[in-house]
């Protein structure tokens, strides 16, 4: 594969979650492929719990996906992506990811709604079908699907990947920039470091990442260390994920934690901590169940513990 494709195979490889695709056309210069899953779900937790409302809560939601490329020159190559997603509970759409960029030797430059920088980083313990991905998030300049979102990616020697972004938001006050690098071993061992800073709801904001995991054989365990600042006021956390594999059956867990030193009237917005379980059978490549608990260890309603299973068939 030439550098140009490389490097924005990479960039697909973090959104893909199956290798499955129907392939609408492809020729030597262009094609275009569709992804997506069906996925009927449920989640059972006394935080939703309403007036109106019981602990039952139907969350499926179907998912499709765009994926084009045109080669232009030997070391040129536009390409582009779209994410869409609508939930059983509504009518309206929802765009997840919508770019466009192109590929060079020297890299892939893109815009639109896309991840940040730090997503490379946060991957690594968000795993799970259920729960998870909680604590990684001081400020929004660190979350993936940002609109308004400019990425540079590069792949280095070493099998090192760089990202840089910039994200502008559509009210005033609300910017960022970023920039991580991440180290993709060939013995199994993965490390990253990233920072994000700017403005948020006219805040300064910043965070740094750092992210590390470890495969050997059927065991999985990868963990990161977030520490930032918001308007002044220290927020830290953490994330550790492990994953086994027995023949078709995946277990999980993860701990998420955050903390910060805003008055208690302010701090539930940074609060996390809990555990969770999770078991995954693959019935087919292309069909799997799962169902997990989340041990939640904050008081509130709102914080109830939380079963969450369902059902995804992918194409």
């Amino acid at each position: 594969m030439n550098k140009p494709f490389l490097v924005t195979a990479i960039l697909s490889s973090f959104l893909s979650t199956t290798s499955y695709a129907y392939t609408v056309y492809s020729t030597d210069e262009s094609s275009l492929t569709v992804t997506g899953r069906i996925e009927p779900r449920f989640n059972i937790s006394d935080a939703n719990k309403t007036a109106d409302n019981s602990a039952f809560d139907d969350i499926s939601r179907i998912r499709g996906n765009l994926d084009g490329s045109t080669k232009v020159t030997e070391s040129i190559k536009v390409f582009g992506y779209y994410s869409g997603e609508i939930y059983s509970d509504s009518s309206d759409s929802k765009n997840r990811y919508m770019y466009v960029g192109v590929g060079t030797d020297y890299g892939a430059l893109s815009y639109g709604q896309q991840d940040s920088s730090q997503v490379v980083l946060t991957n690594v313990t968000d795993i799970m079908e259920t729960f998870g991905g909680s604590a990684s998030d001081i400020i929004t300049g660190n979350q993936d699907e940002l609109e308004n979102n400019f990425v540079y990616l590069a792949q280095l020697p070493l099998d090192l990947t760089a990202t840089l972004n910039y994200v502008r938001d559509d009210s005033k006050g609300n910017y960022t920039t970023g920039g991580s690098l991440f180290y993709n071993s060939p013995v199994g061992l993965q490390f990253g470091v990233g920072y994000v800073s700017g403005e948020q709801t006219s805040l300064d904001v910043d965070q740094y990442n750092i992210a590390a995991a470890y495969t050997v054989g059927d065991f999985y365990i990868g963990g990161v260390y977030v520490n930032g600042e918001v308007n002044n006021v220290d927020v830290s956390g953490f994330e550790v994920a492990t994953a086994y594999t027995l023949d078709d059956f995946i277990f999980r867990y993860v701990y998420n934690y955050r903390t910060s030193d805003f008055p208690a009237a302010q701090s539930g917005e940074y609060s996390v901590n809990y555990n969770a379980i999770e078991g995954v059978y693959n019935v087919t490549s292309d069909f799997v169940a799962y169902a997990g608990y989340e041990f939640n260890r904050l008081d509130g309603q709102i914080n109830d513990n939380q079963l969450q299973a369902g059902a995804r068939y992918m194409f």
